[in-house]
């Protein structure tokens, strides 16, 4: 009997095309960060180049667009004037008023002038941390994380976020705050036909590793009818359950995200059957790392379907450990055989 490949997708750029939910709720975070400061005015409108926010992302060690939004703030905070010098991260109480004494009029003018603002803040400064920036991506969004809440109320819209937040932030914060329109998260579109995962799904194993929290996986699941292709979903929050296990046992702090191979060499033990080979479809280096570096023998094929820039990421997946590139989802099966 011929047993079964095991195939797992990633969900982001992968199966689901995010390039104008995650990535634009990103750039419209970033901008919305500024508000208040003086010269926000002055500010481009968007912010940057989705090219250019792609090829930061592309540099690796984010396993989420949270914190590739928290590394954007980081560089663009490299411009930024204080009244008193640089922020510490208890300037103020309140982040909102410490906003309001900055001025952006020198990052504006870098910004209007500058194809490539990120990655020319980048080569300059380093991945550089802003002590200000930091403690506004500390905790949760019911805990604190400025960022993170912007970036959820821009990405959900109100209807989700309040589903999973509430309607109110501790001390009775109304929400949303700064973001009163649709979610981006209905702007996702499906990157796969449903048929193709229809006729792989009879021969093979199909599952999923994402570095989404299990409710932001769910929506496109169920929106696009995708559950009853896959075998097993593994989240973000699978991970952080296990760090936070870890951690209770051995009082040790550790990252189970990728590029770490947590998720995939999960996998196989939940599913409990056996298959002949394995592949994970990736769209970022470090899917590519976590498959070369597990302990199942992943053979890592990364995709390119929705790149902003697919000829440089192309490069980045094989130098990676890519084995295959596809830019078409009907090569598929001739890879996997």
């Amino acid at each position: 009997m011929t047993l079964p490949k095991l195939i797992v997708f990633d969900m982001d750029g992968v199966l689901i095309d995010v390039s104008g939910s995650y990535r634009e709720t990103a750039r419209k975070t970033a901008r919305l960060f500024f508000d208040g400061a003086r010269g926000f005015g002055k500010l481009p409108d968007p912010l940057f180049p989705l090219k250019d926010l792609a090829e930061l992302k592309h540099t690796g060690g984010l396993n989420n667009d949270w914190d590739l939004t928290a590394l954007t703030l980081h560089l663009l905070f490299a411009l930024v004037k204080t009244p008193a010098g640089p922020l510490s991260a208890d300037d103020s109480p309140d982040p909102e008023e410490t906003i309001r004494r900055c001025d952006v009029s020198d990052l504006a003018d870098f910004l209007n002038a500058s194809p490539r603002p990120l990655m020319d803040l980048l080569d300059r400064y380093g991945r550089r941390h802003d002590p200000f920036v930091t403690s506004c991506y500390q905790g949760d969004v019911d805990t604190g994380n400025r960022i993170k809440r912007i970036f959820q109320e821009i990405y959900l819209g109100r209807p989700l976020f309040t589903v999973l937040y509430g309607d109110t932030l501790p001390q009775g914060v109304p929400v949303p705050r700064c973001y009163h329109g649709e979610g981006l998260i209905h702007r996702e579109n499906l990157l796969i036909e449903p048929i193709l995962l229809a006729d792989l799904s009879r021969d093979h194993i199909l599952a999923i590793a994402t570095g989404r929290p299990r409710a932001e996986a769910d929506f496109p699941l169920d929106r696009f009818d995708l559950r009853k292709y896959f075998q097993l979903v593994i989240t973000l929050d699978d991970c952080t359950r296990e760090e936070e296990r870890i951690f209770a046992e051995c009082g040790e702090r550790i990252s189970l995200k990728k590029p770490d191979p947590y998720m995939l060499d999960r996998i196989p033990c939940l599913i409990g059957k056996g298959f002949s080979e394995c592949y994970y479809l990736g769209d970022m280096p470090d899917d590519m790392q976590a498959a070369r570096s597990s302990k199942t023998g992943y053979r890592g094929v990364g995709v390119v379907l929705s790149s902003a820039d697919p000829e440089n990421l192309r490069k980045k997946l094989l130098q990676a450990g890519a084995e295959q590139i596809i830019d078409d989802y009907t090569t598929l099966p001739g890879i996997i055989g």
